[in-house]
């Protein structure tokens, strides 16, 4: 069963935009797992304008199915993720000043150093997976580094399918072999939603998690939480 892991960056927003702690990080969080979330995704980032590093310790003693902590792997996010060992880490190549993820990592030219944080947090016991472009090349290097799964970058998979879902989705299945072929878990997710999530879960063969937030937060504005998590849930049966 493919897992949906709930990304909450976007009710940090909604918070920091008031200051104060309405919506709170945390009660939203057991929420989405009382609603069948399987997973928590966070991705700090070093302005702190949506989860803080704080939300980030405080979500760990609470959350009780997948922590998944995504970012790029700077000292101070390094040092972050090895203080509060959450059962996932994704590395992400995002500078900065990123709005938001939009190309994975070039895992040829990054090996080396990918390599020693790949090691750095598997010696803490923490799962590790790469973000990368839909991409073979890609995918082979990504298991040199040694990473135990990878996440494909779905934005393009995403804006090509209402015009042609069947090319869109092509790079993606042809990666998700090489990935299988190579023992590589896969992960997926960016701009993945009730209307293209269905078609790439029964196309992409070895899923084992999606992580979605943008578009499942934005559902929850008008169908509330609860019935939106359920929607994604059975976009996964």
């Amino acid at each position: 069963m493919t897992k949906l892991s709930v990304n909450i960056n976007k009710i940090a927003t909604i918070r920091n935009a008031r200051g104060g702690n309405t919506p709170n990080i945390v009660e939203a969080a057991i929420r989405c797992e009382k609603f069948g979330a399987q997973g928590i995704t966070v991705h700090p980032r070093p302005d702190e304008r949506h989860i803080r590093y704080q939300d980030v310790r405080d979500l760990k003693k609470v959350v009780t199915t997948e922590f998944n902590i995504e970012g790029y792997p700077s000292s101070d996010f390094i040092d972050l993720v090895l203080e509060v060992v959450p059962e996932q880490v994704t590395l992400v190549p995002d500078p900065p000043t990123a709005i938001t993820s939009n190309a994975g990592w070039d895992t040829k030219a990054n090996k080396s150093f990918l390599i020693d944080v790949v090691k750095t947090f598997q010696e803490k016991g923490i799962r590790v997976s790469i973000f990368v472009d839909p991409d073979v090349e890609m995918v082979r290097h990504a298991f040199e580094v040694g990473t135990n799964r990878i996440e494909l970058y779905t934005e393009p998979y995403a804006s090509g399918y209402p015009s042609n879902r069947e090319l869109a989705i092509k790079p993606f299945v042809e990666a998700a072999i090489e990935a299988n072929k190579l023992g590589l878990e896969l992960n997926a997710g960016h701009d993945l939603s009730l209307e293209n999530l269905a078609y790439f879960y029964q196309n992409i063969p070895g899923l084992k998690e999606v992580s979605i937030g943008h578009a499942l937060i934005s559902d929850a504005l008008y169908l509330g939480l609860e019935e939106t998590i359920k929607r994604y849930l059975n976009q996964l049966k």
